[in-house]
């Protein structure tokens, strides 16, 4: 057995479970931390530097969030008041356990500090409330000023409406996270990280965000590392994409992805919350997690299949969209032959569902269900970000690859077929409406347990039977509640042939 240290992004099920969940195995022993943070308040990073120290010693490979080593979890990254050396001492951890251990795989990431188009401080400062999107505005007209894309008194004019104190305090703290980013790529330099990826949390073709990766990108092209650093838009489903690689190498394997869209056009789209076309994205996290990708089908250890949009991506609670283009060029009714005719034929399917941002899409789940292939498919997954889902994804092809037919995987596509298409693309607007007549809210979901639980739980239950019901007597929900104590995001546990 191989010993994997997880030091996640933060505490939250598809950073915190996820890898441990579907990875976890007689061959493999994934070790994390038994506590972190709690949203804005940061985990202990003292303790966090005492687990690494113990558990890297013996370990095969580490892989780490350099964003929680340093502030404890992704929100403090956002909302941190650390100065540049305290945070440059805490990164000098990395290369104590490489000396330490120099058999030790450091498989690192660390976000460019994203920028959101709303007005909400839930996961930013607080004066986000008031002035995020105003700072958005004022960082996309910085970006095209520079570029000589807009005027200056543009960028003047949004600059008066924010006050001075609050641009000075986002835009210093972005210096230090964009410092920290140089610093650990002179760790990468010096051999102490074996892997490093610079995800992009919720990003934009202008911007804060896209100046920064054009600043670090510059950093990478100088030490001539394009080949070897990656940036691409993702977050919350890296540490499965850098565990798949881990395994891969391991294994001494590099499995071959073929990719099927169901709309051709959708590979130059740029997809919602990010800031590059979906077939550059797809590239990048088919290398990622230490795969191929092949231009035929024929040579594919596994299909994986883009249900996409061909211009512009919607949001799950839309669906159905109303944009005629969105549905007659997709051609679902040949997407789904080939999935039938390529299973068929004994080939890996995985479908990467990202039709919609923030949840799957109900018709596709449906049509699945009435095949009865539902279970037939390796992977799955349709949540949040495009990022988020090909990572999710693939780590399922992955781990299928490996190991086959799991009861754990199949618990875990379950899973995602619950999480995913029924709580994010159904029952989490439903019982939002519900709530607010209690005096709850989107925000506030009274407690991780509780009635709010409760009824998701039902309306789970509900959903199973109405668009899963090829499998609704194989599947028990076993654990719903809310981690953040709002409605975005769900812990659900569920179990499938569990009779």
């Amino acid at each position: 057995m191989k010993k994997i240290v997880l030091l996640s992004l933060d505490e939250r099920p598809c950073n915190y479970d996820f890898p441990y969940k579907l990875f976890q195995s007689d061959e493999i022993k994934i070790v994390r931390p038994d506590r972190l943070g709690s949203k804005k308040t940061p985990a202990d990073t003292e303790l966090i530097k005492a687990f690494l120290r113990k558990e890297c010693e013996s370990a095969y490979g580490v892989i780490l969030s350099v964003d929680m080593l340093l502030y404890g979890g992704l929100i403090p990254s956002r909302i941190h008041q650390e100065d540049e050396e305290t945070l440059k001492k805490r990164l000098r951890i990395i290369r104590e356990l490489k000396q330490k251990n120099p058999q030790l795989k450091v498989y690192a990431f660390q976000c460019i500090m994203r920028c959101p188009n709303y007005n909400g401080d839930d996961e930013e400062p607080d004066y986000y409330a008031a002035y995020g999107k105003k700072i958005f505005e004022e960082g996309v007209l910085k970006h095209k000023y520079r570029l000589a894309m807009a005027e200056e008194k543009e960028l003047q004019q949004v600059r008066m409406e924010i006050p001075s104190e609050v641009l000075i305090d986002y835009e210093k703290r972005r210096e230090i996270n964009r410092n920290l980013n140089m610093e650990t790529i002179g760790y990468y330099k010096a051999g102490y990280i074996d892997t490093l990826v610079f995800p992009q949390d919720d990003s934009a073709p202008y911007g804060y965000t896209a100046m920064d990766q054009m600043t670090i990108r510059r950093r990478i092209q100088k030490d001539c590392l394009t080949d070897e650093i990656l940036i691409y838009s993702g977050a919350d489903e890296v540490a499965l994409t850098l565990a798949s690689r881990m395994i891969n190498k391991m294994k001494e394997s590099s499995p071959k992805v073929y990719v099927k869209y169901a709309a051709e056009a959708a590979k130059y789209m740029i997809p919602l919350y990010e800031g590059v076309r979906l077939g550059t994205t797809i590239g990048y996290h088919i290398l990622s997690a230490g795969c191929v990708q092949v231009e035929t089908d024929d040579k594919a250890d596994t299909i994986l299949v883009i249900t996409a949009p061909d211009d512009r991506m919607e949001e799950a609670v839309t669906q159905p969209s109303i944009r005629p283009n969105y549905n007659a060029e997709r051609n679902m009714p040949e997407m789904i032959r080939y999935i039938l005719r390529q299973m068929e034929a004994g080939k890996r399917i995985a479908i990467a569902d990202n039709a919609y941002a923030n949840g799957g899409e109900l018709d596709l789940i449906r049509i699945l269900d009435k095949h009865q292939i539902l279970m037939k498919v390796c992977a799955y997954a349709g949540w949040n970000t495009n990022g988020n889902t090909l990572g999710t994804t693939l780590a399922q092809a992955v781990y299928d690859y490996h190991y086959g037919d799991t009861r754990q995987r199949r618990n875990f596509l379950v899973e995602r077929f619950i999480e995913d298409v029924g709580y994010c693309g159904l029952v989490r607007s439903k019982v939002t409406n519900q709530i607010t007549k209690m005096g709850l809210g989107y925000f506030d979901a009274g407690g991780e347990d509780g009635i709010v639980a409760e009824m998701v739980k039902k309306e789970l239950y509900a959903f199973i039977k109405e668009y899963l019901p090829s499998i609704v007597d194989q599947v028990e929900i076993t654990h719903v509640s809310m981690p953040w104590r709002r409605m975005f995001e769900i812990r659900v546990n569920a179990d499938i042939d569990h009779r």
